[in-house]
């Protein structure tokens, strides 16, 4: 095996680590702490911004690991960048969302001129561009919401980025090199600081940042192999499902859908009294369990049909499973009350 990946992926990971603790340091010198309260599944004082180590990480270390389509690199770099400065700036003082949101659509259309879209007629090429901005900023803000306890998302990048490296190993042609192991390798580096204790928090800009990531990759892969959409699907479903049954309770419901909230599963397990370890487990082990084998199987079969079903078979598997947990814990609290 050429020696060059390795050794990208070994400084990215340290460098991640090294850049995390400066950041913490920074972060208690201009108190960018995120404080206990109703909204917050911490009890102490924590600094935010950390996952900015990360961004720096894949920067400075990725450029040799490019695909050939990417060229320089430059259009998803600015990408990246632009949603992880933009959280970092949310980090040190609130934004109002229509500067985020912006920023966020930026990227997504960075990110849909950078990939290799398939040569359709122009009117296709165009709609399939604004589904990959559109999804871009859902993963942004997906991410983003979902990241509300100790190493919650940075092990679910370490795992997306991890499982992707390893299906392309295995044969299933994703077009990205030995880019997702050094996207998992430094979310590794990260990872220390943040899980079982969390002495740092990814804050807007990591979390933004990853959710950019993961749906680079994802569509990278996906344009390289149309099996990837439903793998995709797969390895991001513990999240996806949350977030998105999540998301449409709130908006038949009439609530304000796009407004912070403490609806996801995880945080109905928080209030409950489960730790975060035992939350994380949980859902590590519907990846590990039964989202692993479902993506192999719907990786390495011949044509769609396969994957597809392999995705609606875990989504209506997990979307029960989410609705029966939170059945449970609403009549725990009935009974307690």
């Amino acid at each position: 095996m050429n020696s060059q990946p390795i050794f990208w992926c070994i400084a990215a990971l340290l460098l991640a680590a090294l850049l995390t603790e400066a950041v913490i340091r920074y972060a208690q010198a201009r108190r960018m702490l995120d404080l206990p309260g109703q909204r917050r599944a911490h009890s102490v004082p924590t600094p935010r911004g950390g996952g900015m180590a990360i961004v720096v990480a894949v920067l400075v270390c990725a450029g040799p690991l490019l695909p050939p389509w990417a060229g320089a690199g430059l259009l998803p770099a600015l990408g990246l960048a632009a949603v992880a400065l933009v959280g970092w700036w949310d980090d040190h003082a609130s934004l109002e969302p229509l500067p985020r949101i912006l920023v966020h659509l930026l990227a997504g259309l960075l990110l849909a001129l950078a990939l290799p879209l398939p040569a359709l007629a122009l009117p296709w090429q165009i709609a399939l561009g604004a589904v990959v901005l559109l999804s871009t900023v859902w993963s942004i803000n997906l991410h983003n919401f979902m990241d509300g306890i100790n190493g919650f998302l940075s092990l679910q990048a370490v795992w997306i980025f991890g499982a992707v490296a390893g299906l392309g190993a295995l044969g299933l042609a994703h077009g990205l090199g030995s880019l997702p192991l050094l996207l998992a390798a430094a979310s590794l580096g990260f990872l220390p600081f943040n899980f079982p204790r969390a002495r740092t928090f990814l804050g807007d800009a990591g979390s933004g940042a990853l959710g950019f990531l993961i749906a680079a990759v994802l569509w990278a892969a996906a344009l390289a192999d149309a099996r990837w959409f439903a793998v995709g699907l797969l390895l991001g479903s513990s999240f996806f499902i949350d977030a998105g049954a999540t998301l449409f309770y709130r908006f038949v419901q009439g609530r304000r859908w796009y407004s912070a909230h403490r609806e996801h599963l995880y945080q109905w397990l928080v209030r409950r009294g489960w730790s975060h370890a035992r939350i994380v487990s949980h859902y590590m082990a519907w990846n590990l369990l039964l989202i692993a084998p479902l993506a192999l199987f719907a990786g390495l079969s011949r044509g769609l049909a396969p994957g597809f079903a392999a995705v609606a078979l875990a989504y209506a598997g997990g979307l029960l499973l989410r609705h029966r947990a939170r059945l449970a814990i609403l009549a725990g609290a009935r009974r307690r009350a």
